[in-house]
C-alpha cells in the first residue's frame, strides 16, 4: 500500500510546529486520536465517568481485538495496561524464580528490565547470565543454544533497544526457546508501531509494548501479551478484585483471560486513544509503515556519514528506523536545546539506558533520532542542515 503523505501529515497536527523526528520517545498523536481521546473526556464531563465507560463499553473492548489484531494474538491474551513497563513487570514478577534459577538475556536489554533482574537476584537468588553478541552486535543465536544446553528459566531480551537501530532475532530466539521448551519474555517496546509483529512467528510467550512510541498512542498506555496456555498457569504478583473476584469470605477466582493482570481503575480516555492509534496502524498496514520509515532512517545514516565528525553508533546487521549518533565537538545535551529553538526534535540517549551495551562499546551519551512514516525527505535535509550550522567546541 502506498502511503498518502499529504494527508497523513495533515492529519497530524504537531507536524505544524514542530519537525518532530523522535518516534522512539513519544510520537506526534494523528487527528484521529486526539478525537477518540478527548471525545471520552468531554463525554465523562457531561454524563460521569462511570456512565461514559458504559456508553462507550462496546468501543473500549474492541481495543482488546484491535491490539490482538497488530499482534497475531487473541484478544484473551492481551491486557492493557498504563505503561510498557508496568506490562513487562506485570509478567516478570508473575513468574515463579527460585535461587540458582538461570535467567539469560541480551546485551541491549533496557535498563528498567534490568534492574527487575537485578532486584530478584538479591531477593530471590536468581542468576543473570547474558547472552553474547554476534559479529555484527545483535545477540548471537548461536551462543544462545549453547547456553541452553543448561537448563534455565526464563529468556527474556529487548528486541529493539532504545539505543540504536538494531533489530536483535527475535523469531530465531523464540524457535530456540520452544525447542528447549524454556519461557521466553520478549520487550517490543521500541518494535510496535514501525514494523510487523506476529507472537506466533515470534514464538514468545510474553509479549510488552506501549502506545506512545512508533504506534502514535496516547502517553500512559501499554499491553502485554500472554500465550493462552499459559494464563491458568500464571498467578499475577498483584491482583485486586477485577483481576480476581472475591467469590467467597475465603476464596478469589482468578479471571480466565490475560485481564487478571489488570485493575479494576483505568484511563479509560487513553484507552481509547490507544485503540484509535492501534486502528489508524491497521489500515495503513505495518509493511507499508516499516517500508516508509526504515526508508527514511536509511537516508538519514547516508546524509550524516556526509557530517565531518559524524559517527552512527547503530549496530547489528538490520537497522530499523531508530538512528543513534555523535559529531565531533557536538555536545549531545546543548545539541538537543538547539535543535528544539529551531523547532527541530531529535533526543539523546544516556549510557545508563542499555548500560551492558553501552559500556561494552564505550558509547557516551549520544544523540538519537527516529524518523516516522509522516516525516519527509525535506524534514531529514531540514535536521542534516542544521547540524552542520551548529558552532563545535
Amino acid at each position: 500500500m502506498n502511503l498518502d503523505i499529504t494527508t497523513l501529515r495533515n492529519q497530524t497536527p504537531g507536524l505544524g510546529t514542530v519537525n518532530h523526528l523522535l518516534a522512539s520517545g513519544s510520537a506526534l498523536m494523528p487527528q484521529p486520536v486526539v478525537d477518540a481521546i478527548t471525545g471520552h473526556i468531554e463525554l465523562e464531563a457531561r454524563i460521569g465517568g462511570y456512565e461514559a465507560a458504559a456508553v462507550q463499553q462496546q468501543l473500549l473492548d474492541g481495543v482488546y481485538t484491535s491490539v490482538a489484531r497488530l499482534l497475531g494474538a487473541a484478544p484473551q491474551e492481551i491486557a492493557l495496561m498504563e505503561n510498557a513497563t508496568a506490562a513487562w513487570c506485570q509478567a516478570f514478577y508473575s513468574l515463579p524464580l527460585n535461587k540458582g534459577d538461570r535467567v539469560l538475556t541480551c546485551q541491549a536489554e533496557y535498563a528498567a528490565n534490568y534492574v527487575a533482574y537485578l532486584q530478584r537476584a538479591k531477593r530471590d537468588g536468581i542468576v543473570i547470565e547474558v547472552i553474547p553478541n554476534d559479529e555484527t552486535g545483535a545477540l548471537d543465536v548461536n551462543a544462545l543454544e549453547s547456553m541452553l544446553e543448561k537448563p534455565a528459566a526464563l529468556v527474556s531480551i529487548t528486541w529493539v533497544p532504545t539505543n540504536g537501530g538494531l533489530v536483535n532475532p527475535a523469531a530465531a530466539v523464540g524457535e530456540i526457546t520452544r525447542k528447549h521448551n524454556v519461557p521466553y519474555l520478549l520487550d517490543a517496546c521500541q518494535a510496535v508501531g514501525q514494523m510487523p509483529v506476529d507472537v506466533r512467528e515470534l514464538g514468545c510467550d510474553y509479549l510488552t509494548a506501549t502506545g506512545r512510541k512508533f504506534l502514535r498512542g496516547p502517553r500512559g498506555t501499554g499491553f502485554l501479551y500472554i500465550r493462552k496456555e499459559l494464563i491458568e498457569k500464571t498467578e499475577p504478583a498483584m491482583i485486586d478484585h477485577f483481576a480476581a473476584p472475591w467469590v467467597a469470605k475465603d476464596r478469589y477466582q482468578l479471571r480466565p483471560d490475560a485481564r487478571r493482570f489488570e485493575n479494576w481503575e483505568n484511563a479509560y480516555a487513553l484507552r481509547a486513544g490507544l485503540g484509535a492509534a492501534v486502528d489508524y496502524a491497521l489500515d495503513l498496514g505495518l509493511e507499508s509503515i516499516s517500508d516508509r520509515a526504515w526508508g527514511l532512517a536509511n537516508l538519514l545514516r547516508a546524509e550524516l556519514l556526509q557530517i565531518k565528525g559524524a559517527t552512527l553508533c547503530d549496530a547489528g546487521a538490520q537497522n530499523c528506523a531508530i538512528v543513534s549518533f555523535s559529531i565531533d565537538g557536538l555536545d549531545p545535551q546543548d545539541t538537543v536545546v538547539k535543535l528544539r529553538t529551531k523547532g527541530i526534535c531529535i533526543g539523546t540517549s544516556d549510557p545508563a539506558s542499555t548500560r551492558l551495551d553501552a559500556e561494552d562499546r564505550g558509547l557516551p551519551t549520544i544523540l538519537r533520532a527516529a524518523p516516522h512514516y509522516y516525516n519527509t525527505e525535506e524534514d531529514i535535509g531540514h535536521l542534516v542542515d542544521a547540524l552542520k550550522s551548529l558552532p563545535r567546541s
